[in-house]
């Protein structure tokens, strides 16, 4: 694979909807120039957590004033459990008493969490508020800030309430990684490998032949790590943007994933969603080799992949695991890929040969899941 150009671009083509994704360092310092074209109004709510609006959130606003955009902002508490129906009240109500109108933007920045919640609220908001992604997170800048899809857990399960709503724009600043704590890279770099193991082989063998360690050190590896996920993303976004097809391909090892992160309750102690990902694509691709879809070898080459990169593979890897196999299965048939009742999972025929598998029996997950148990 051939590195980028500096500040690669990647459009998202869903018609009157389109919306461009830049890739690049110092684009948090020039965000107003970026938005001032594409608000008329040009007045905004700036929402982020208290762990980035340390580091980003003055830059930003900066960025916003020297372009005249008038901008509030509202801080909220880090972690999965903000992403919740009292913050989305508190974010709808911040939009309301600013008097926001429909042609004012909302930005989230931040990670994954805010990105979910700041574009429900934005969805749900005087019907419809423009919305700006500024991810500050690996995971986040790879994939959740891409393809506009939104939402809040339940404690029934995760995303359950939700949204497809599409920013207008997504700055990936990838500078903003480089505060960012080794377990978030570690966890957001899940989501990148993935498209690789989805149907991107030659993108998995970069990664794999040492590419991640250019992403991780903020070599220009990190850009083109980005740029790929995003396109590859964006494709399978303007084929199937409400995932009534083949974007359920994008949650290779959700269905197991989702699964922990409600069992362990969203205790980022414990568990992050990227490593619950990890957790997740590595149980794909073992019961692919069960039920005589894939070959050892391959399920053993994403094990030791992710394992080098710092990601847990196993169950016993989650501290204080001790769930029963009926606990998973009554998880999984949360997870909105389930239909009539049958599980869906995505499953593989080997490295980047990924498939949606539906209607997959009860009985052989349940034995899975039985000696996965017993690993470690």
């Amino acid at each position: 694979m051939s590195l980028p150009a500096e500040n690669p671009r990647v459009r998202v083509d869903l018609a009157g909807r389109s919306y461009d994704i830049l890739i690049g360092r110092h684009l948090l310092a020039e965000a107003g120039r970026h938005l001032a074209p594409l608000l008329p109004r040009r007045r905004v709510l700036v929402v982020t957590d208290e762990n980035v609006a340390g580091r980003h959130l003055p830059a930003l606003m900066t960025s916003l004033a020297a372009t005249g955009i008038p901008a509030a902002s509202l801080t909220l508490p880090a972690g999965e459990k903000t992403k919740s129906w009292p913050f989305l009240e508190q974010v709808v109500e911040r939009i309301l008493s600013e008097k926001l109108e429909r042609g004012d933007a909302v930005i989230a920045l931040g990670g994954g969490v805010i990105g979910d919640l700041t574009g429900f609220a934005s969805a749900i908001a005087r019907r419809g508020m423009k919305f700006v992604q500024i991810p500050t997170t690996l995971l986040a800048q790879s994939d959740s800030s891409v393809g506009g899809k939104t939402g809040i857990n339940s404690p029934a399960g995760k995303n359950l309430v939700g949204a497809f709503y599409q920013p207008i724009l997504v700055l990936c600043d990838t500078g903003a990684l480089d505060t960012l704590p080794i377990r978030e890279m570690r966890a957001g770099y899940a989501e990148v490998v993935k498209y690789g193991l989805i149907d991107r082989p030659d993108f998995f063998e970069w990664l794999e032949a040492g590419a991640w360690r250019g992403l991780f050190s903020g070599g220009p590896e990190r850009e083109e790590a980005v740029r790929a996920a995003c396109a590859a993303k964006a494709a399978i976004v303007a084929r199937d943007e409400h995932e009534t097809g083949d974007r359920a391909l994008l949650n290779l090892g959700h269905t197991f994933g989702h699964a922990l992160e409600a069992i362990t309750h969203y205790d980022s102690a414990r568990l992050v969603h990227g490593e619950a990902v990890a957790i997740g694509m590595a149980m794909a691709h073992r019961f692919s080799v069960v039920a005589g879809l894939c070959s050892g070898q391959d399920a053993t080459r994403v094990e030791r992949h992710l394992a080098a990169v710092g990601l847990p593979t196993e169950l016993s890897a989650i501290p204080g695991w001790n769930a029963m196999p009926d606990a998973m299965i009554e998880a999984m048939r949360q997870d909105k890929k389930v239909s009539q009742g049958s599980l869906t999972f995505i499953l593989t025929r080997g490295i980047g040969r990924s498939f949606i598998a539906r209607g997959v029996e009860e009985a052989p997950i349940r034995a899975f899941l039985e000696a996965e148990s017993r690993r470690g």
